[in-house]
Order: C-alpha cells, then structure tokens, then sequence
C-alpha cells in the first residue's frame, strides 16, 4: 500500500479540474476532453475513487488544498508531491479507507499503455520484465 498514493495522484491529477466540480455536467466536459485517453466510462472509474476519497479530503482543509492545487497546477511536481503527501497522511489514518481503494484502484486503470522507445539500441518495456536479459548489440567477444 506504499505506492498507492502515488497511483491515486497518477490516476486523479488529469480529473481533478472537473471532479472538483462535482456537476454532472464535468463529467460530461471531462469525458470530451480526455476521452481519448480513457473514454467516459475511464472518467466513471475515476469519479468512483474521488466519490470514496472526496469526504476525506473535504474533511482535512490541507488535503482539499493540495487537491486544488494539483489541480491548478498538473504539472507542478511539488504540487502533486504535496498531494501524494496529504493522501498518505489520509490513507494511514484510515486503513479500511486504503484498502478499498485498493480495490478500486486496478479497476480504474487507464484503458492502454503507451510505451516508446527511442534512440540507437533503446528498450521500452510496458510491464514487468525482471528476471530478463535485454541484449541491444554491440557485444564484445
């Protein structure tokens, strides 16, 4: 559960903008914006973490803070690093909390996985690829 709030601000960040606007209608402008990454029913999935998360949050004014913030700001790194921060706090105090989204997380995974590599002998890996041997060339023997 040590990655889970990092996966959670991975996951909410993008959404933040309009799951704190908590309208029906923010969903549907936030389906048209990000559908192609991961459609209306991706947007679903995530609004079912926030809908989880959301009373917590609201509960600690540092937390909603850090939320507004990242979402203000989705590329500032010390904006997401202070909501990861607010969201372990959360999850440490609230083990079932954790553990439901736990649950929840896997589900709400993005659709696809893009995975570039670039450049002379370069490697990519989508997943988990421990335990093998990438040769790109230019072995001496």
């Amino acid at each position: 559960m040590d990655q889970l709030p990092a996966q959670l601000v991975q996951l909410l960040a993008p959404f933040l903008p309009y799951l704190l606007k908590g309208a029906k209608l923010a969903g549907q402008e936030a389906a048209k914006k990000l559908g192609e990454k991961t459609g209306e029913q991706g947007f679903e999935q995530v609004k079912a973490l926030w809908d989880r998360l959301r009373p917590k949050m609201e509960a600690r004014p540092a937390a909603l803070e850090a939320a507004q913030d990242a979402a203000a700001h989705p590329d500032d790194e010390d904006a997401l690093a202070a909501l990861r921060l607010q969201l372990k706090k959360l999850l440490a105090e609230d083990d079932s909390l954790a553990q439901e989204l736990a649950r929840l997380l896997p589900q709400s995974g993005p659709a696809g996985q893009t995975v570039i590599a670039s450049g002379n002998r370069s490697v990519a890996i989508g997943g988990n690829a421990s335990g093998n041997v990438i040769i790109t060339g230019d072995v001496k023997r």
